[in-house]
């Protein structure tokens, strides 16, 4: 075999484990991104054609409403849940901002979760006025976005992501405590 066939046969070579490595580091991101979208998307609500975010924070509210109104859960345990849920949301948010190409892609609902359970904390039991309330407060402040809200939103990666998300939850809860406060709900 000449040189020049050698070099061939070397670079083919190297060229497959090239490859091979190429495709074993895509397929492992893949795992790991499939993981993320899962939970990004909310197990899928991030899909929903249009109002995704809605859509999701009605799915929220309504797991929070059959764990406190059905199962006897104090509200404040989706404080929890949420503050729980604050890593995992950061980094699959981040994920799949990468994976959507988008930095706060409208498939990524699972923000809203977070911030719809933060505020349902302030639900009084038994009150549907009250958990339509936090819905509604809710949706105001994460579509409003009001100082220092929207600031937020620059924050790099999953945490902009989130982290808008969560301060509206937290608004909609004071909110919320006022309206109970004033017995307004």
């Amino acid at each position: 075999m000449n040189n020049r066939a050698v070099k061939s046969q070397a670079g083919k070579s190297q060229a497959g484990k090239s490859r091979a490595e190429k495709h074993s580091a895509r397929k492992h991101r893949a795992g790991k991104h499939r993981a993320a979208i899962l939970l990004a998307t909310w197990g899928g609500c991030g899909y929903f054609p249009t109002g995704q975010g809605t859509v999701a924070s009605i799915v929220a509210a309504g797991v929070a409403y059959g764990a406190v109104e059905g199962l006897g859960l104090a509200p404040a345990w989706f404080g929890l849940a949420a503050a729980l849920l604050w890593v995992p949301s950061v980094w699959s948010a981040g994920l799949a901002a990468e994976h959507f190409g988008r930095h706060d892609p409208p498939q990524v609902v699972v923000d809203e979760v977070l911030g719809q359970w933060i505020a349902v904390v302030a639900v009084a039991r038994g009150e549907w006025l009250s958990w339509l309330a936090a819905l509604v407060l809710f949706r105001f402040f994460d579509i409003a976005k009001p100082w220092p809200i929207r600031k937020l939103e620059a924050l790099p990666g999953g945490v902009g992501v989130v982290a808008d998300d969560a301060a509206a939850g937290v608004c909609a809860m004071i909110v919320l405590v006022g309206l109970h406060y004033f017995s307004l709900v």
